[in-house]
């Protein structure tokens, strides 16, 4: 029965990786992989679970005296609903909860106009000043929000500033590059950084302390090399449209800092209570949402700005994202418990046993199919070693050396292809921009940039 399971869910993610081609939604084929597989792991479970868990097995049936007259089938899948399902989805949904949430709070930001207090401010019109400002926005932008938001505002900030299309594509290759090397140092920045951070994996303080400086070295190198093609002063640029809200300048500002102040607040909480990061994330927005209801009621709005009610709000969150994320979480969710991710785990300390190798390789390997899954795998592959580990295990305890590089790895190295991350497929889908355009002038620059960043992480850990 494992074969079949990984056969499925090879072609799973081959449908996935090629969802454009094939014209079938990737949100459609995760769904239904992560559910097919769980009805081939029930279905199968007399044979996996006595192999695959025996120890938590046989404590389930000690647990359980009224199963032991039963097949062996009806005691594993009593198992597999009482056990595994109710496991897995209490730490799955811990990470939709926490994406649920930061993206309704974004999503609020932006319907009030907030993200004009950043926009309006970049006036330069000198080409090379421009892509550096724009570049480190973008990687502070990002660390803060999500990657896929903060390439939409600013490539729609780009049009403003940049008539000419191939020369904007210039900047837009930077942006995909800033926004995932940004996100990858932050724990409510990539949605993989997220995932680690939400398990326990890594903290907030490693990954400022030892993924923050490889982040920026990841982005400022192939910025360097791009600016080098840019010379002169942009035309004039065009004016920014009034923003269609009822609110003014001030009260738009104040659900800006609100907002932006809610998502930085949540690592902090997280590190006082020591309660799950999703907890945190729905108490901001609890405390926006009251925030929003009380100033709508203390004033008179037009019909048109009651609209921007985070009950409307929530109606233009990525829903398809977050069922993605489910449908994916729940496959490899069955690979975990039935023991395939245990196993590949085993191959890989075996043939390579080096951690350096382990995480680039899977960073390289995130710019083809979609990292979600694949940090997923390293997650359920590696369980978190004890703090007293030592030796090789000491790089899988919490803060270890593998978690804080796949970290930047598994954010960083989606910006060798323009499919590899959110930020790269929504570029690509606003400007046009060809696989082959960005393969040919950036794909090269991203992955300098990618092993500078390793390098550098290296350094670091010979020197502390």
């Amino acid at each position: 029965m494992l074969i079949p399971l990984l056969i499925v869910f090879f072609i799973g993610y081959l449908c996935i990786a090629f969802e454009h081609p094939l014209r079938v939604d990737k949100t459609a084929t995760a769904l239904l992989l992560g559910m097919v597989m769980w009805c081939m792991y029930a279905l199968g479970s007399a044979e996996i679970v006595p192999i695959a868990a025996p120890e938590s097995f046989q404590r389930f049936l000690d647990d359980n005296p009224s199963l032991a007259g039963l097949p062996l089938a009806q005691q594993t899948m009593a198992y597999v609903l009482d056990v595994d399902i109710i496991a897995q989805m209490g730490e799955i949904t811990q990470t939709l909860f926490f994406l649920l949430g930061a993206m309704t709070i974004v999503e609020l930001i932006d319907v009030h106009g907030g993200f004009r207090i950043i926009t309006e401010r970049i006036v330069t019109r000198r080409k090379r000043r421009l892509l550096w400002i724009i570049s480190f926005t973008t990687f502070i932008m990002s660390a803060i929000l999500d990657n896929l938001t903060t390439t939409i505002v600013m490539v729609m900030l780009l049009r403003k500033l940049i008539a000419h299309q191939k020369e904007r594509w210039l900047y837009v290759g930077a942006i995909v590059i800033a926004a995932n090397s940004g996100g990858a140092w932050s724990p409510i920045g990539d949605v993989t950084t997220i995932m680690l951070w939400v398990k326990g994996n890594v903290t907030a303080q490693s990954l400022l302390g030892y993924v923050l400086v490889p982040s920026l070295v990841s982005m400022i190198v192939p910025v360097w090399l791009i600016s080098r093609r840019l010379h002169g002063e942009l035309p004039q640029a065009l004016p920014f449209a009034a923003p269609d809200l009822s609110i003014s300048r001030s009260e738009q500002n104040a659900m800006f800092f609100l907002g932006v102040g809610g998502l930085i607040f949540v690592p902090l909480f997280k590190t006082i209570t020591h309660l799950p990061p999703f907890i945190g994330i729905l108490l901001v927005l609890g405390v926006l949402w009251t925030f929003t209801e009380i100033f709508y009621n203390s004033k008179k709005m037009l019909e048109k700005a009651r609209q921007h009610r985070i009950p409307k709000v929530i109606a233009r969150v990525d829903m398809p994202s977050i069922l993605f994320f489910l449908g994916i979480l729940m496959a490899v969710a069955v690979l975990q418990v039935s023991g395939v991710l245990a196993y590949i785990a085993s191959a890989l300390d075996e043939h390579i046993h080096n951690v350096y190798i382990i995480a680039s390789l899977l960073g390289v390997l995130s710019s083809i199919v979609d990292n979600v899954p694949l940090v997923a795998a390293a997650i359920g592959m590696y369980p978190v070693a004890d703090p007293s580990a030592v030796g090789y295990a000491a790089n899988f305890v919490i803060d270890g050396t593998f978690w804080e590089l796949l970290s930047y790895c598994a954010g960083v190295g989606g910006s060798i292809l323009i499919i590899g991350s959110a930020s790269g497929v929504i570029a690509m889908g606003l400007e046009r921009i060809s696989f082959g355009w960005y393969f040919r002038n950036f794909s090269w620059l991203a992955l300098v940039g990618y092993l500078a960043g390793v390098a550098v992480y290296v350094i670091e850990k010979m020197l502390c």
